[in-house]
């Protein structure tokens, strides 16, 4: 059985790969074990500092040979001292998907490891529930709400897209029209009831990655 470690940024997340991706993949005879990134001693989750990422993603790397490591991190959050993030070449790229294949691509060649596999997901994980705004029905009164879910997401050609400034990404209008809304717990939810085939149809860079550690088995 194939074994891939998935460095994920926090409990959502974790949640995510572990119920949704984990079973999946079994099937496949692909084990996965998600790992929440630490940034200090007492503390875990977030992307705060590359310097304090590098080495866990080396580390991993080096202690399985066998095994594949990959990231689960938000294009979104990444800090400015990621590799080439501050670079002319980057900064001179107006498109997302551009932007994320620059930056991965950066990752795979200051990582060097041969068993590494880098994935940035664009924006953030909540991109994926705007897949389906009819799975948050269960969790509002208000139908408008789901309306202005439903607008948000015809605003843009796919949700990998959706995010224009810190204020409006998909968390924050989340959170904007359902304020208690509980990440780790109704994220996962309805991250599950929408199902990893509908969010690779219409998330094109998640369903590359996917594609990515399927074809490691044969590796």
């Amino acid at each position: 059985m194939k074994r891939i470690y998935i460095l994920v940024e926090g409990q959502t997340e974790e949640s995510f790969v572990s119920e949704a991706m984990v079973p999946f993949y079994a099937q496949l005879g692909i084990f996965i074990q998600p790992i929440i990134v630490s940034t200090s001693q007492s503390c875990r989750g977030g992307v705060t500092s590359y310097t304090k990422i590098k080495p866990q993603i080396e580390n991993l790397c080096k202690q399985d040979r066998k095994a594949w490591v990959t990231t689960f991190f938000f294009f979104f959050f990444l800090p400015n001292n990621f590799p080439m993030k501050s670079s002319s070449g980057y900064n001179s790229l107006n498109n997302c998907h551009a932007k994320v294949n620059f930056l991965e691509n950066a990752l795979r060649q200051d990582i060097s490891e041969q068993n590494f596999l880098p994935y940035i997901m664009l924006h953030e994980f909540e991109a994926l529930l705007f897949v389906d705004p009819n799975k948050f029905k269960e969790w509002v009164d208000d139908e408008s709400i789901i309306d202005s879910l439903h607008q948000i997401k015809a605003s843009y050609s796919s949700p990998e897209e959706i995010n224009n400034s810190p204020q409006t990404a998909p968390s924050k209008r989340i959170l904007g029209l359902i304020p208690d809304y509980n990440k780790v717990i109704q994220g996962t939810i309805i991250a599950m009831e929408i199902g990893l085939d509908e969010m690779r149809r219409q998330c094109l860079h998640f369903n590359k990655w996917l594609d990515c550690l399927e074809n490691l088995r044969d590796l």
